[in-house]
């Protein structure tokens, strides 16, 4: 067979090649981008708490109470944002609220009880930020299924995802 009428055939199967490379070296940059969040989240997580504690604060919500302390209680809950793939981490955070002085809430006496909340965090330009949201009466696992655009990473599988 002539050399020159392999070209045809050779073509296609490298082009297919270059494009099978390039999704492989795709998918292992995000493998690469989310073990480094990971670790950034744990080296920095009592750091993570008391910055979100600060922002909660900073807040005014909810209104009449301060944010008085808080622990982080679960682990990471990974998702990623569809549209712009950026990183959101959710935490179970276990809180204190005290009312503040001559406030609406001084009298309530529910709102001196202890609740765990989902914390809310953001990876950007490699580091983890909050503004303080907060997610009441759901874990990670419930605030994560109410996100709209929400979408499976493959380490959080069965429990987890990107929104």
């Amino acid at each position: 067979m002539n050399s020159l009428h392999l070209w045809p055939l050779l073509v296609p199967v490298a082009g297919l090649a270059v494009l099978l490379a390039a999704w492989w070296l795709y998918r292992l940059g995000q493998d690469v981008q989310t073990e480094r969040a990971k670790e950034a989240f744990r080296l920095q997580r009592e750091r993570l708490a008391e910055m979100f504690l600060l922002a909660a604060n900073q807040s005014g919500k909810p209104r009449g109470l301060r944010w008085a302390e808080g622990t982080m209680t679960g682990e990471l809950v990974l998702v990623r944002d569809r549209r712009t793939r950026k990183f959101t981490g959710l935490v179970a955070m276990d809180i204190r609220l005290d009312p503040l002085p001559d406030g609406d809430m001084e009298e309530c006496e529910a709102s001196k009880i202890p609740r765990t909340i989902t914390a809310v965090f953001h990876f950007r330009a490699g580091e983890w930020l909050t503004e303080g949201r907060a997610i009441f009466n759901m874990s990670p696992d419930q605030a994560m299924s109410n996100f709209d655009q929400a979408e499976q990473s493959a380490e959080n599988k069965g429990r987890s995802g990107n929104f």
